[in-house]
């Protein structure tokens, strides 16, 4: 049925990037989308620069309460939390949410970076703050620079996007010390086996590019890697706090931690003594062939 009524922001927004993929446009129109694209950047480093040490938590949207992966995703949400770290995900329902519920009812910080969806995503209802992006790109960009690890839970296409993306990055040291861990050993298992067996074997990754991610089920051993990564990049600093200035209408985030809480849960930590046998799993370590 025809009808007169104007496309929804989030339509809007995908017939925008079918234009920005489908080749090349007016020159107006173009220079018109980079300006779009630069000020989306801008609101995101504006909306994300104060909000304290984060840690990215990744998986599908798709997994309902009753799920196990659900409750991991809540485990791992109150475990950041109870660190010191504000928990940013995609701001969706299934593991982001869960993510998000476990820092809020953990006392944490819970942010969201939200995706224009023609299906309408909407945020999820645990979120301190939201900030909605209408370009794919962009919102990748933010869950990267503002975490200082990312934590990747059972997830569809959008997460193994995420997950070898930030492989990518880390194997051409665009980010360096930077932690990933892969919450399901039975999820990620099988994959990493034929990330070994096949692309290995064939030459196209390199023994120490399958070495940047831990494979784990418990979300102790998984802190632990984290804290110590962080302590260490806390100690060589490369971890800083900026402040905002009133000069430029920089607000504080009212949720923001500082760097001091999360040291404060450091100082109280003692380092985790030297791995022994865990059920935590290198990638590399072929004992589950």
């Amino acid at each position: 049925m025809k009808t007169d009524e104007a496309p929804s922001a989030p339509e809007h927004a995908r017939r925008d990037l079918v234009r920005l993929l489908g080749g090349p446009r007016g020159r107006i129109e173009e220079a018109i989308r980079v300006g779009r694209i630069a000020a989306e950047f801008v609101r995101g480093f504006r909306a994300l620069h104060f909000v304290g040490p984060c840690v990215t938590v990744f998986g599908s949207a798709r997994f309902p309460e009753s799920h196990r992966w659900y409750a991991m995703a809540r485990e791992v949400g109150s475990a950041l939390a109870g660190h010191g770290f504000t928990v940013l995900t995609g701001g969706g329902p299934g593991i982001m949410e869960a993510a998000n519920r476990g820092a809020r009812e953990a006392g944490g910080r819970s942010i969201g970076c939200n995706i224009e969806l023609p299906m309408e995503q909407q945020p999820n209802p645990y979120l301190d703050r939201f900030i909605d992006f209408r370009y794919f790109f962009v919102r990748k960009v933010m869950l990267v620079k503002y975490s200082h690890a990312f934590f990747v839970l059972p997830g569809g296409f959008g997460t193994m996007d995420e997950l070898f993306e930030v492989g990518t990055l880390i194997q051409t040291r665009k980010i360096l010390r930077f932690p990933v861990v892969l919450m399901g050993r039975d999820f990620y298992g099988p994959i990493l086996s034929v990330l070994r067996d096949r692309f290995l074997a064939d030459g196209t990754v390199s023994p120490e590019d399958l070495d940047y991610a831990l494979l784990t089920d418990s979300v102790d051993e998984a802190m632990d890697h984290v804290m110590s990564t962080f302590r260490r990049n806390v100690d060589d600093g490369l971890v800083v706090r900026h402040r905002p200035r009133r000069l430029l209408l920089e607000a504080d985030h009212p949720a923001a931690p500082a760097i001091g809480e999360v040291m404060a849960t450091i100082a109280a930590t003692p380092p985790p003594p030297a791995a022994t046998e865990t059920t935590a799993t290198r990638p590399d370590d072929r004992g589950d062939r």
